[in-house]
């Protein structure tokens, strides 16, 4: 059963996804927000599988939320739900690994699906979102944000680790990985914590970055 927090400032559409997604056979929504402030109260509290947020809410927003909680709550997936004018806010949720992005406006079916994707380690990002992230990633490899990393953390990257880092900048989940290198789930997870530690960076969002803007320098090692 997927423990489902939902969080919105409007309580008509908070109330209303808790009746229709509580009656889905695998999802049980375990309690209900109505700002950041309150969800990380929640998630303290209850431990939810995964989150369902608003991107906009009053005394903390999804995106700051987002940050928050990934910072101390890692395993927590979080479903930002947004709207077609949120690229800044979409940006950045997705820098502080929020894992699926829908529009408002989805069917109770395609969010259902979203929360059972999401919680098996899968991200799950609206088409019409995903053509903005795609541009916006390009605009970043092409822009003056660079994420830095120390040369001598690159330097002692093994060839194994740079086919990890590879996998990661394509979107895959850990499973996918130790699919394709024929590693286990807990090897992929203890790879990633060593390249995190190597370069100094916080999550696999910011690794991800830093392979798309290195793809050249990456390829020429051997990927």
């Amino acid at each position: 059963m997927i423990k489902l927090l939902i969080a919105d400032d409007q309580k008509l559409i908070r109330e209303s996804l808790r009746v229709v997604l509580d009656n889905m056979d695998n999802i049980e929504v375990i309690d209900v927000a109505s700002d950041g402030q309150e969800v990380i109260q929640s998630v303290r509290n209850n431990m939810p599988h995964v989150i369902l947020m608003d991107i906009r809410m009053p005394k903390m927003d999804g995106v700051q939320c987002t940050r928050i909680l990934k910072e101390h709550y890692p395993g927590v997936k979080i479903i930002i739900l947004t709207t077609f004018d949120d690229d800044e806010y979409v940006y950045n949720a997705l820098k502080f690994g929020a894992s699926g992005y829908l529009l408002k406006g989805v069917s109770m079916d395609e969010l259902a699906a979203a929360i059972v994707t999401v919680h098996n380690g899968k991200a799950m990002i609206n088409p019409d979102i995903a053509i903005k992230v795609v541009r916006l990633f390009a605009k970043i490899a092409k822009s003056d944000f660079t994420i830095r990393v120390p040369k001598q953390g690159v330097d002692s990257l093994t060839k194994t680790e740079y086919k990890i880092i590879e996998q990661v900048a394509c979107g895959f989940a850990n499973k996918e990985i130790a699919d394709t290198l024929n590693l286990s789930e807990g090897t992929v997870r203890n790879y990633l914590s060593t390249i995190l530690n190597k370069l100094d960076l916080r999550d696999r969002t910011q690794l991800a970055i830093w392979a798309i803007q290195s793809n050249d320098n990456i390829v020429d090692m051997g990927l």
